[in-house]
């Protein structure tokens, strides 16, 4: 009998310990998750939406590549 409460006691710290690396595991994920959030930019010639770090800016408007910008300056 003994022998058996003590196998339930292993067994329950290892789920417990399991349980508590899951969690430590799952916080890191949802912060880098939210440091990826970025603003959207519409570009000024085709309307398409992209992220602003990947936007031409170009004398207060955003622009998806640089034909559109040159396109819309000339």
């Amino acid at each position: 009998m003994l022998k058996w409460l003590l196998v339930i006691a292993v067994v329950v710290v290892v789920v417990l310990l399991m349980k508590s690396a899951a969690r430590r595991g799952e916080l890191p994920k949802e912060k880098a998750r939210e440091a990826k959030v970025e603003d959207m930019v519409r570009c000024q010639v085709c309307g398409v939406n992209l992220p602003r770090s990947e936007a031409i800016l170009s004398r207060g408007r955003f622009y998806c590549g640089e034909e559109h910008r040159r396109q819309n300056e000339a």
